[in-house]
């Protein structure tokens, strides 16, 4: 099995002190501009005041390091154990503004929790919803994130000082990239673990060489201040702004649950050294802990959090740690960050000009995970025609929005944004295959050795309504009886679990999926071990041998309380 280059502290791990604070202040410079950023665009349009300002600002920072440090944990059906930060999401500004302008601060919290409360049902549903929200939408949703933020991040090039000279952004951009480039291409032990500090830091002595960068604020700020208390309450008689309003939070906390969701399924492909398939316990736990951070910022007046992807992955990248322990540490200093304003106004010092250059990076990054996800499910013809149309929806909204020209008001800002168009062309498409293709066929059976007569007549049947000559039909016998084995293990019975069997014709092929209570080993990950061992099988390996052998695919997702194996059985 190829090993994934460069990583040296997978998420169970343990690392030294040293190196979980250096890695996870690193992960804190990368993470923390985003969400201040975000939540002063929306506390200054907001027009309630400074209060609120200095309050959003810091709760949002607050929220983002509990957000964080849950997505780190595992605490049951909570968190996805991986290194995956989090912060204010930009995609609720405008309906946010929107719900105040409307509503008020009230209403609006009252929509951010009620919405929120959509992920945690998104992620109990994701077993029925796999043929839906599958690794190619989640890796077009990545795709189409990079997408929309790569326009943002170049626009910000131009936001110099006064009196700056024309080409101070653009060298300094320059010259942040060409650091990172040599730094992430050359760069082995410990310089290779501070890479993206690196990175930051030359291309803030180049802006102060080109007079670009500003201290003013950081000198300003005082080392440690509490901000007043500034809570919105609840509207517990919502009225018809609510409802009216209810819809468009609705599809964009979907939004943000599905992109939670590609964020688990990247993050975990650059967290291992051998490549693993997606564990989707840990997805859900991801989408749920994304949820509770939302519900939180409801509760504190801010915006709801979203993952950030792109920030995630590129510190593992770079720094080849992904210790779930760096995300606890970057979760802790987030919080202790909102107490203390000097360290915070620090960070936020860094030029425009160096933070749009390493975005450019990052994005870059991103899309190369997408396209990991996309080819991780197979790109047949059918799912390639989803990834490009969904694709040339979401880029074309993002250059040209003519769905707000055309709707216009607030639902045209909801519709017009490429991201939450391509995502829901991925999702419409994706159900349009599901909805015509052939009819399945159920069968329920006990986890028993007993139960394969049972089974055995099942696909027999199938394999006569279908015409399949006598040699195929064996084969797929042999397959339903080799998985159902596989499940067993060593384990001859288990009356206390079933299993339901799908089985649905398809081209040249049967489908069957197998889903069961299974044990913690993948079995995709056993087949993958197995492809590297001798060819002088154990007795426990014989039926995963004759599985690869003799389907053309085989596929298993994990899931809370439920695995779902799935293999292909050609003609």
């Amino acid at each position: 099995m190829k090993t994934t280059e460069g990583v040296t502290h997978e998420p169970d791990e343990s690392c030294s002190i040293g190196l979980t604070l250096g890695v996870g202040f690193q992960g804190v410079l990368l993470s923390l501009a985003p969400t201040v950023l975000t939540m002063l665009l929306f506390a200054r349009a907001s027009g309630l005041g400074q209060g609120y300002v200095t309050w959003s600002v810091l709760a949002a920072v607050a929220v983002s390091g509990i957000t964080t440090a849950l997505q780190a944990a595992r605490f049951g059906p909570i968190g996805g154990g991986n290194i995956l930060m989090a912060g204010a999401a930009p995609s609720y500004l405008a309906i946010g503004l929107l719900a105040l302008e409307q509503a008020g601060p009230a209403t609006l919290a009252t929509l951010v929790v009620v919405s929120s409360l959509l992920q945690f049902a998104l992620s109990a549903s994701l077993p029925r919803l796999r043929r839906i929200i599958t690794p190619v939408v989640s890796g077009t949703v990545i795709m189409l994130i990079a997408a929309s933020v790569l326009p943002l991040t170049v626009d910000r090039l131009e936001q110099v000082p006064d009196g700056a000279p024309a080409l101070a952004a653009p060298a300094v951009a320059a010259i942040t990239l060409l650091a990172v480039a040599v730094l992430g291409l050359r760069a082995t032990g410990a310089l290779r673990l501070w890479t993206p500090l690196i990175g930051i830091v030359v291309g803030c002595v180049a802006a102060a060489l080109f007079g670009i960068y500003d201290p003013t604020s950081f000198l300003d700020a005082p080392w440690i201040g509490l901000p007043e208390l500034w809570l919105p309450g609840f509207d517990f008689s919502p009225g018809a702004e609510f409802w009216a309003l209810l819809p468009m939070f609705l599809i964009v906390s979907i939004s943000g649950a599905i992109k939670a969701v590609g964020s688990s399924v990247v993050v975990q492909q650059v967290s291992w050294r051998e490549p693993r398939v997606t564990d989707y316990r840990r997805v859900q736990g991801t989408v749920n802990a994304n949820a509770i951070g939302s519900v939180l910022s409801g509760f504190l007046g801010v915006l709801p959090t979203g993952t950030y992807a792109a920030t995630s992955v590129s510190l593992t990248n770079f720094t080849g740690v992904a210790a779930r322990a760096v995300g606890y540490t970057i979760g802790i200093m987030l919080i202790v960050l909102a107490l203390l304003p000097k360290p915070m106004a620090l960070l936020l010092t860094v030029p425009n000009a160096v933070t749009s250059a390493y975005m450019l990076m990052l994005m870059g990054l991103l899309l190369v995970e997408g396209l990991r996800s996309v080819a991780q499910d197979g790109l047949d013809q059918r799912k390639a025609l989803i990834v490009a149309l969904s694709l040339a929806v979401g880029v074309g909204l993002q250059s040209e929005n003519v769905i707000t020209r055309v709707v216009g008001g607030a639902w045209g800002l909801v519709l017009g944004n490429g991201l939450i168009m391509g995502a829901l062309t991925a999702i419409l498409l994706t159900t349009f295959i599901e909805l015509v293709a052939p009819r399945r066929r159920r069968l329920e059976i006990s986890l028993n050795i007993s139960a394969l007569p049972q089974l055995d007549e099942f696909l027999a049947q199938m394999a006569a309504k279908l015409g399949w000559n006598e040699a195929s039909a064996n084969r797929l016998r042999l397959v339903g009886e080799e998985a159902l084995s596989s499940l067993l293990g060593d384990e001859q019975e288990d009356a206390a679990r079933r299993v339901i069997v799908l089985a649905r014709p398809g081209m040249g092929m049967i489908e069957l999926e197998f889903m069961a209570v299974l044990e913690e080993e993948n079995i995709e990950d056993a087949l993958a071990y197995m492809s590297e061992q001798s060819d002088a099988p154990e007795a426990g390996e014989i039926s995963l041998r004759l599985l690869r052998h003799f389907a053309s695919g085989v596929r298993h997702r994990k899931y809370q309380g439920i695995d779902i194996v799935t293999v292909e059985v050609p003609r």
